[in-house]
């Protein structure tokens, strides 16, 4: 997956352009969302594009439930919620899936933020009020949002390991925290590269600024592809 971090649909296209034919997910994150609106997501997928649409949603039950409903009309393919939001709200989140899905699309997998990769143990402990190691909160919300009937969950890839044992391999892992060899770690404090990624049984990673701040995007993701393949 790659995230489309731009403030504008025209830097995206510039990036869509550089890795025309090459398959992968893009990733819509609110900076993008906000400034380019639903009409740009509507417009990757009639160009065939898949989407996640990456917004976090976390709010009254209701609320959730009305933006679950719109993003399914939207036609994409993955979106997420904050597990930290409780179960009923992502119950909500799965109501408005089934409220807004047209015959015979296809349903989008739903998937809980466990903890955002840039969280340590000291701002776990001390600022969010959650004792324990960042795993543990993240197993905790992984269970939370599997009995709520989510397809799976964003997390590390440090996590990845601990989340199937505790749901199940059929669970789907998403990860950011994705460094290759040799990239700047950035604000990112959980990380693994691509193939490690892999190696731990994730199912979809997600890179942005490698790719996107590359002198050559194109060449970048090609080279991530071949550690991996």
């Amino acid at each position: 997956m790659v995230a489309l971090d731009y403030a504008n649909a025209e830097g995206a296209e510039g990036l869509l352009k550089q890795l025309e034919g090459i398959p992968c997910y893009v990733k819509v994150g609110m900076q993008l969302f906000y400034a380019a609106g639903p009409g740009f997501v509507a417009s990757l997928k009639d160009r065939g594009y898949k989407v996640f649409l990456d917004v976090k949603m976390h709010d009254i039950p209701n609320t959730v439930k009305g933006g679950a409903e719109s993003v399914t009309r939207l036609g994409v393919d993955v979106f997420n919620v904050h597990a930290a939001g409780g179960k009923q709200m992502m119950e909500a989140a799965l109501e408005g899936v089934d409220k807004g899905l047209a015959v015979g699309a296809s349903r989008p997998i739903v998937i809980g933020v466990t903890q955002l990769t840039s969280t340590s143990v000291q701002v776990l402990n001390d600022e969010i009020g959650l004792t324990g190691t960042v795993e543990q909160a993240v197993i905790r919300y992984a269970r939370l949002a599997h009995a709520a009937g989510l397809q799976g969950v964003v997390a590390s890839p440090l996590e990845v390991t601990a989340i199937k044992a505790a749901c199940g391999d059929g669970f789907v892992t998403v990860t950011p925290g994705i460094r290759p060899a040799g990239a700047d770690v950035g604000d990112q404090s959980r990380i693994m590269t691509p193939a490690e990624a892999f190696a731990q049984g994730t199912d979809y990673v997600v890179i942005g600024r490698p790719i996107t701040g590359a002198a050559d995007p194109r060449a970048a993701i090609e080279a991530i592809i071949d550690s991996i393949v």
